[in-house]
């Protein structure tokens, strides 16, 4: 099965939504990407190039997109449940990037979540939603996260899931202007064959997977 075959997917677990990210989610993005640009900035990814810019919010969405129906990519919102309004909030971004099947079958994964809603879970039930999606219906065989090595609110979501500190990788990405050294975290199949959310929880419910963007 590919990654493209099951584009657009939505992830759900109890209240919490893994969705694809859509043009008309722009102004929620917007108010949620500057309240939080403090929070963020130091871990954003930057373009080394000196005449590098961030894209437009339609470039980016249109190029998530066509990674997503390519079957290279899963950009998903994290969304919750307001259970006054009942309807879904964005809390944070949840991207699957460099799927590769073959021989090799595995990802990497990068988050972030809003600054106001750190410290309820939210990052780890995530990740496990994202990685539980990708073992048992695109049967990848392992994800990887890698990892500021400052970043201790980040370095605390792999070590309550259980990811491997594979090492340090030296200058990896290119982050806040500069190349930044990352540790390297991983986790493969056989390592959670009862789910990656199930394990976490200690719940035996498991992810709603459904085709479509809600």
């Amino acid at each position: 099965m590919s990654t493209a075959a099951e584009w657009p997917v939505t992830v759900q677990w109890a209240q919490l939504m893994l969705r694809p990210l859509v043009m008309s989610d722009r102004g929620e993005w917007d108010r949620v990407r500057y309240r939080n640009r403090e929070w963020l900035e130091p871990w954003e990814a930057s373009n080394p190039e000196a005449a590098g810019t961030a894209p437009s919010y339609r470039s980016f969405v249109r190029q998530m997109r066509q990674q997503a129906r390519a079957g290279q990519s899963l950009p998903w919102l994290i969304t919750e449940l307001d259970p006054v309004s009942r309807r879904q909030e964005l809390v944070g971004q949840l991207t699957v990037s460099g799927i590769t099947l073959g021989s090799f079958r595995s990802a990497s994964l990068g988050y972030w979540v809003d600054g106001a809603q750190a410290g309820r879970g939210i990052a780890p039930m995530a990740v496990a939603m994202a990685t539980d999606y990708c073992f048992q219906h695109l049967r990848l065989h392992r994800m990887e996260i890698n990892i500021r090595p400052e970043n201790a609110k980040s370095l605390r979501v792999v070590e309550k899931l259980g990811f491997r500190d594979e090492g340090l990788r030296e200058r990896f990405l290119h982050i806040a202007g500069r190349w930044a050294d990352h540790r390297s975290f991983a986790l493969t199949a056989e390592e959670v064959p009862e789910g990656l959310v199930r394990r976490f929880t200690g719940e035996d419910e498991g992810i709603t997977v459904r085709r479509g963007l809600r």
